[in-house]
């Protein structure tokens, strides 16, 4: 993934609608408790901190839904909304290039910057998405809420800054968390008591590639049509190393990616006789999956269904 930058023109815009908002931020009225404001980035962190707050902060998701995550460019209103907020959690600097500068551009000196990327061993490989901090190191995959044992991580990273900023509900933070790591544990058995009865352990996807961590937690061979930046459409020659690959190995189906046009896994699906299925990376959602209430739980649930179908599991 490239590195995208906030316009100059944009940041100045956004400073000066801060500017005039920060006189304004937040402010108690007497007798009446205000609830701690958490802005999150990407739809995992959105739907992990709502799990443990359980009501009792506000939390906003700045990723619009719809909006496809790499694609994304922070506008004035989200330097407005971070400007307000107590908390802002983003996943890490391999992910959301552009947040220091947005945080920066806030001007929201009480603000608590969460890295919810904390403790998380970040898998590098000839795929994935270029780590613009650590020149020369390879290529970062910054997906890691695709493994399950990742995302227990997160929440206790989540868990820890949530309590540190609202100490007077830690305990319901702490149970809501350790009831909402249960349900991924949960999940992770269901992943690997299917995912070891399958005929074929390597899965073909027609989108970027996002399903590192999730293909080394199970055992699998994964293999993404995309070698670098999402934005780089993938060669005539690696479409044909897919097919060949196909063919060789048997596989009947092709995996497309969310809230991108599958134009890609069409192609090999047409190539090849191939079905296609899903599989969610669970960046963003829909608008209409957001006000409807899906889960990130429930996108990995569909995930393993299609994993199973795809990889001809028992």
């Amino acid at each position: 993934m490239g590195v995208r930058l906030v316009p100059l023109i944009a940041v100045v815009l956004s400073l000066l609608v801060v500017a005039g908002a920060t006189s304004c931020r937040r402010q108690d009225h007497p007798g009446k408790a205000t609830q701690m404001a958490v802005v999150t980035t990407l739809f995992p962190l959105h739907d992990f901190t709502k799990n443990i707050v359980g009501g009792k902060a506000s939390v906003t998701l700045l990723l619009p839904p719809g909006v496809e995550a790499h694609g994304f460019e922070p506008k004035a209103g989200n330097m407005l909304s971070i400007s307000k907020a107590d908390l802002f959690i983003y996943t890490g600097a391999q992910m959301e290039s552009w947040a220091e500068g947005v945080v920066r551009g806030a001007g929201n000196e009480d603000l608590l910057v969460v890295d919810a990327s904390k403790g998380v061993i970040l898998r590098e490989g000839m795929v994935g998405h270029h780590d613009e901090s650590h020149p020369g190191h390879g290529r970062t995959d910054p997906h890691i809420w695709l493994d399950l044992v990742n995302a227990e991580k997160m929440v206790d990273t989540i868990l820890a800054a949530l309590a540190q900023r609202d100490p007077q509900n830690d305990k319901t933070y702490a149970a809501n968390a350790a009831a909402y790591k249960e349900k991924l544990r949960a999940l992770d058995r269901a992943f690997k008591n299917t995912l070891q009865t399958c005929r074929k352990d390597t899965f073909i996807h027609g989108g970027h590639f996002a399903f590192g961590y999730l293909a080394a937690r199970y055992g699998l061979h994964y293999i993404s049509a995309y070698q670098g930046s999402p934005d780089a459409e993938p060669t005539p020659k690696r479409l044909i190393e897919l097919k060949k690959t196909m063919e060789e190995k048997g596989i009947r189906y092709v995996y497309y990616e969310e809230l991108i046009t599958p134009r890609v896994a069409e192609i090999l699906a047409r190539e090849t006789g191939a079905k296609l299925l899903k599989l969610h990376g669970a960046h963003n959602v829909t608008k209409q999956e957001f006000e409807g209430g899906i889960s990130f739980l429930a996108i990995m649930e569909e995930n393993l269904n299609n994993l199973k179908a795809g990889l001809e599991c028992r």
